[in-house]
């Protein structure tokens, strides 16, 4: 292959795994299981809300598409990594890594959104109770659906763009277990200091001033309450608190992979991981651990499909 001529690479090596193979038989299992359990409790709450009518309300509205998303951005990712495990040669095709790259930027963008409209939520059902259902009419909930996903449309897109036609001479070796963007770009023949400003501008800051600004917006919340109903603190920080896990959960790693300088901890597996295999799997567990009334509607969905069978 002429690299001197800036031939494509038509395929990435994956070594965030490589090595001992009993450990990645181990993981093998491990995330696996995950994977399942994963798919299985999103889907479970998606059909409990679906299925449910006193979980029609926005919050569980909200709360089904934060599933469906969570589902989306582990099965960008985990497969993969799971059949790779397996593999002596751990590899994805260019246009593969590029497409993984999309999508996984493209549902974080979209959750990302998500949250904060979560956030809003929870500031009109505390702060302004009477006028909950008003405010976060249908028209309003799908509105802010359509805007999620518009939002993680153009978040990918504008750094896939300028991504997707970088020349790759010959150096394919990712350290890590899936594509991003922080280690393909490096991997590039020309000059890509420009590049990596703006994808820290796009991914790391956006994620650190959301995550900067929600925290603030619960804080809000809650000296709100303090002033107006110091009786009600306590449910409401009950309220809050699954809300402030999975915002913690989600922005963390998003912020420790894309806000420093590219190389410090993009290629963190361990990062990696957390962020695409286990918060899609706790963000159910925290939400449906911590909320009686979804735990009352799935041990009624449950009693009525054991009855009917």
């Amino acid at each position: 292959m002429d690299y001197e001529n800036g031939s494509a690479v038509t395929e990435f090596i994956l070594v965030g795994f490589s090595g001992n193979w009993q450990l990645q038989i181990f993981f093998f299992v491990t995330f696996t299981l995950i994977y399942g359990a994963t798919v299985v409790g999103n889907i479970l709450i998606i059909v409990t809300v679906a299925a449910n009518s006193a979980l029609h309300s926005p919050m569980y509205f909200l709360l089904g598409n934060l599933s469906f998303l969570d589902m989306c951005l582990s099965t960008v990712t985990t497969p993969k990594m799971i059949t790779d495990l397996l593999a002596a040669h751990k590899s994805i095709s260019f246009h593969g890594c590029m497409v993984q790259m999309f999508f996984s930027h493209f549902f974080g963008g979209a959750e990302m959104t998500l949250l904060i409209v979560m956030a809003f939520d929870r500031y009109v059902a505390i702060c302004k109770p009477l006028h909950y259902r008003i405010i976060m009419s249908h028209r309003l909930l799908n509105r802010f659906i359509i805007l999620s996903w518009t939002i993680g449309f153009i978040h990918t897109m504008s750094q896939m763009a300028l991504t997707v036609n970088l020349p790759f001479c010959g150096h394919n070796i990712i350290n890590n277990i899936f594509c991003d963007l922080p280690l393909v770009i490096k991997l590039a023949c020309i000059e890509t200091y420009t590049l990596e400003l703006f994808v820290i501008a796009d991914s790391g800051l956006l994620s650190f001033i959301s995550f900067f600004l929600l925290l603030v917006s619960y804080m809000v919340i809650l000296l709100i309450v303090k002033h107006k109903s110091p009786g009600s603190l306590s449910k409401a920080l009950s309220t809050l608190s699954a809300h402030i896990i999975v915002v913690t959960l989600f922005f963390g790693p998003c912020i420790f992979i894309y806000a420093w300088p590219f190389g410090s901890f993009a290629s963190n597996t361990t990062l990696a991981v957390f962020y695409t295999v286990i918060t899609p799997l706790l963000n159910p567990i925290i939400y449906t651990l911590r909320n009686q009334e979804m735990k009352k509607a799935m041990r009624k969905l449950w009693i009525q499909q054991v009855s009917c069978t």
